[in-house]
This record gives structure tokens, sequence and C-alpha cells, in this order.
């Protein structure tokens, strides 16, 4: 099948750069292994969004709903972008599996199942979160301890009695340790780099800040350490009802306990870091730095007076006794669950786009050594706010703009799409 565009994956990014293609005329199709916001449905039930739904923006589509300040469940997520594809007509092809992405004669050849694709330009967009990533440590773990990650765990009933080790301290570390621990298991919560911040600083919630102080639209090509921003965890943040502030402190007062960072496992013995406390200053130190930019912004805009006043926040606490290792085969542990992080899987990408690490090399979503490959969905992909789904809006943007110039062989396809939008 001859095609213009290919685009493949139809969560938000793929249906927002949908949205584009159509807006300029460019036919196309949408590729989906499953449904339409196909990786939601594989999230835990409780899960809900860290943004807040007056965030949840796409292309011709903002939040209408009764509860702007809330937080979106997993389903209501679902159910939007279900709806959003249907409100834009998106051409998905669902339960279609892509085998291959190759180049071709005029430009790419895809494989998905049974047919064959040829498209001049072709926009990864399976996302950031497509399989867990799990340290080559997971491999020491002893026998018979069960292992699982966030994408296969769903409530803490599915786990054998005893205590669970849940292994990272990000967003999802932290919120999974509580929702654990509230069952009547003990957890313990190993920590290693961490982003503290508050649900909420002054009466508004923390996003505000980030969107108002002009964090989020921080651009790749002016961040001076891209990769290590490419790479920073989630922050420690739920997205409950009544904002409940979730950090090292509030999952210890409940009593989970804190050890440092997973460094190895020896004879079945787990052994934590004993830079735990050093580690925790950091976060809040670079917390309170944000604090600072966030109350000179304030009083810079004269919004000081709408606002509550300043305030700042304990320090981490750290319980000296914290143990440094831990015998996994004692049987106080029963369960490990690495919420060490996500990776996307183009493991179908028969294309030399890829860095000695294995990342595709890309130039704000326009990969190098490819004309007419694209890729959207990755952590600052063109700015901070490209790790949230409202900043699909303006990657697809940039994206779809510097794609109808390389379609149209004008000379601005030759340039860096850094001459596109924000």
């Amino acid at each position: 099948m001859q095609i213009t565009a290919v685009v493949i994956g139809a969560g938000h990014a793929g249906l927002a750069m949908s949205r584009r293609l159509t807006d300029r005329s460019i036919d196309h199709v949408v590729l989906e292994r499953g449904e339409a916001a196909n990786s939601w449905r594989t999230r835990w039930p409780s899960l809900r969004l860290l943004t807040p739904n007056w965030q949840t923006r796409l292309p011709g589509h903002d939040y209408a709903g009764e509860d702007p300040d809330g937080y979106m469940p997993v389903a209501d997520v679902v159910a939007t972008l279900t709806r959003y594809a249907r409100l834009i007509n998106a051409p998905v092809r669902a339960a279609t599996t892509v085998r291959t992405v190759r180049a071709g004669p005029q430009g790419f050849e895809i494989l998905a199942d049974d047919d064959v694709f040829h498209a001049r330009a072709v926009v990864l967009a399976t996302g950031a979160c497509t399989l867990p990533a799990i340290p080559g440590i997971a491999d020491a773990i002893p026998p018979p301890t069960a292992t699982l990650t966030p994408l296969t765990y769903r409530d803490p009933g599915q786990l054998p009695g005893g205590g669970v080790l849940v292994v990272g301290a990000s967003a999802t570390g932290v919120q999974l340790a509580a929702e654990i621990h509230q069952s009547g298991r003990p957890v313990t919560l190993a920590v290693g780099e961490h982003v503290r911040l508050p649900r909420a600083y002054r009466g508004r919630d923390i996003f505000w800040w980030l969107e108002r102080t002009g964090l989020l639209a921080e651009r790749y090509d002016q961040i001076d350490d891209l990769s290590r921003a490419r790479h920073l965890p989630s922050p420690q943040l739920t997205g409950t009802r009544d904002a409940t502030v979730t950090d090292l402190n509030s999952v210890s007062a409940q009593g989970v306990r804190i050890v440092g960072r997973l460094g190895r496992i020896t004879g079945g013995v787990a052994q934590f870091s004993g830079s735990l406390a050093n580690t925790c200053a950091l976060a809040d130190l670079k917390m309170n730095r944000f604090l600072n930019r966030a109350d000179q912004w304030a009083t810079a805009t004269g919004l000081n007076g709408e606002l509550s006043p300043p305030q700042r926040f304990a320090p981490t606490h750290i319980d000296p006794r914290s143990p440094l290792e831990l015998d996994l085969t004692s049987g106080e542990i029963t369960t490990v669950l690495w919420a060490t992080g996500f990776r996307p899987d183009h493991s179908w990408l028969d294309i030399p786009v890829r860095d000695r690490t294995g990342q595709i090399r890309h130039d704000g979503g326009v990969v190098t050594g490819a004309r007419g490959l694209y890729v959207l969905g990755l952590p600052v992909l063109r700015t901070r706010a490209s790790t949230y789904i409202h900043g699909a809006a303006d990657d697809t943007e940039a994206i779809a703009a510097h794609l109808h110039c390389f379609l149209g062989n004008r000379r601005e396809s030759d340039r860096s799409v850094t001459n596109h939008g924000s």
C-alpha cells in the first residue's frame, strides 16, 4: 500500500500527530498494535495523572470537564484519548503489529502483520514507557522471591504474603510503596536519585508554577545537560483527589521503611548505598531552589497579593538505623517490585539511527541520518513539557511543519527542526 506518511502508535502523541497531518491534508495511517490509548490500558487501575486535568490538552481539544483541578484516573485517560481519536477521525488501524520499518526505494517500507506499507515519511510515536527498565542485578534475586514491574502490577492482592521491596523512589515507586503498605504488607523502599516537589505551593498546583515560571517551556537546545534532563526521574507526586503530599517523609510516616539505593545483590543479600542522607539533602536543595524561583517570579509579576504566603517544607528525615543490607533469603522479603523506570521499544526499527547506548539519535524529534523519519513521545523531546500529555501539542506542530516542508522538497526541510515552533 502506498501512502504519504505512517504514524506508529495511537497514544496521545500519535493521535496529536494525526490531527496535525490532517490539518495539512497529508494522507496517512496510524498503526496501533492494540487499541487507541493501548499503553494506558495496561497500567494499574489506581493510577492517576500527575498533572491536573486542566493541563490535559491536545490539538483542538482542551479539558472541558467539571473537575479541572482534579487528577484524571487511568480509565478516564483511556476514555479521553478514545473520544479524541473519534473526534479527529484519526485513521487508526487497530490490532496491527508493526514487524519491521526499513528503508525503501522511495522512503520507507513498513511490514505490519500481513500488510506492507510504502511511505515517504514515518513518525515513531510508540512512546518512552513501552518496556520496564530493569537493572542487571535483577538476575541475582534468589528464588522463590516474586518479582514484578509497574507494567505487571495490578493491585496488592496479587502479591504473596510477606514484605515487599520497592526499588526506585520516583512517582511510581512512592505511589506503589504507599498503596502496598496500606494493604497491610510491610514495605521497604530503596531510594536513589529523586525529584522532590510539593503537590501544591502557595495555593496553586505545582504544575501551575512549573508552567507559569517557564520551566516546562525550556527548549532542548537551551538545556546545558540535555542527556541528564532526559533521564531525570519523575517527581514524587500523586494525583489524589485531596492533593495528598507524597514524599519520603509522608511514606515514612505511614510506616514504609526507607533505605538507600540498591547497589548489588550478593549471595542473596541486597546491599544498599550509605549515601541516602546526601541523596535526600540534594533533592531538598533542588526543591528549595525551584521554590525560590517561584517566589521571585510571583514578586516580579505582582501576584504576591493573590497567593498564599511563601513557605518551606521540612527536610527529608532519614532514620539513622536504616539498614545497609537485607537478606532476601530470610523470608522477610517475598516480593521485589522494580519501579526503576521505563524504556522505549524500537526493536522493529531496521534503520541504523541509534547511538552507542541504543537511543535514537534525533534533533528535537527529527531523526538524524534518515530523512523523513521522526520520533515523538520521548522525555524532553523538544521542551521539558514533552514529558507530559500537553507537551505533544507543540511537539507535533513543530514536527508536522518540518515533515510538510520535507514532503514539499523545500529547502527548509534540511534545516534543524528548531526553526519550527517552540
